[in-house]
């Protein structure tokens, strides 16, 4: 379960995204001058103290799958964005998903042994309530054959092309950057696909081999 505060954030998450994105070599001869929020999505940290979210930006005609993770204090060695001032948490440190090693054991665990995403439980006034994630995402194919990493094994990320390689010390995960082209259609084994608005047929997120 991810508790989402009703809260503001100085700087926003698309201000850092805007920012970010555009010096990114995945991201290059993309129009992303003005990105915009498809959808997003959450994985749980079993320890409760890591949030993750990942975001399905519209760049152009394009859809970029980026993944971040919220911390209280810095990691080191792991790619900051920036920071953020939380009205209810305090300053956030915020890094590129792929990193983290907590992102790396969720995005491990939901490929490979079809862990969910988390459901989202927003503090209102009137108390909790449970509000729908703006994009669904499943694992299919080969689950449970492999174990993931523990969230505090250090993992390597490498950007090839339009994707980053996750190399966990087991299965290589790879997730893509942008959305379709040559890798869809063409992996077999664990699968995490996606939908959002305006895209009802799952989307290929990214995979393990």
């Amino acid at each position: 379960m991810a508790v989402i505060h009703a809260a503001t954030l100085v700087p926003g998450k698309l201000e850092l995204l805007q920012a970010w994105v555009p010096t990114r070599p995945w991201a290059a001869g993309l129009t992303t001058a003005s990105l915009e929020v498809a959808g997003a999505y959450r994985f749980d940290d079993p320890a409760g103290e890591v949030g993750t979210e990942t975001f399905l930006l519209r760049a152009g005609d394009a859809v970029l799958h980026v993944p971040v993770t919220y911390r209280a204090q810095p990691l080191e060695g792991a790619g900051l964005l920036g920071t953020t001032e939380h009205s209810v948490l305090g300053t956030r440190w915020v890094y590129d998903g792929p990193t983290d090693p907590v992102y790396a054991a969720a995005l491990a665990a939901a490929l490979l042994t079809g862990t969910p995403q988390a459901e989202l439980e927003h503090q209102t006034p009137d108390g909790p309530e449970l509000r729908e994630p703006t994009a669904r995402v499943h694992a299919d194919g080969a689950l449970g054959t492999l174990s993931p990493p523990p969230a505090d094994v250090v993992v390597s990320a490498t950007d090839q092309g339009t994707t980053t390689l996750l190399d966990t010390g087991g299965a290589e995960l790879v997730l893509l950057r942008v959305l379709g082209g040559p890798a869809e259609g063409t992996v077999s084994g664990p699968v995490l696909r996606g939908t959002w608005a305006g895209q009802d047929t799952p989307a290929l997120l990214a995979f393990a081999r």
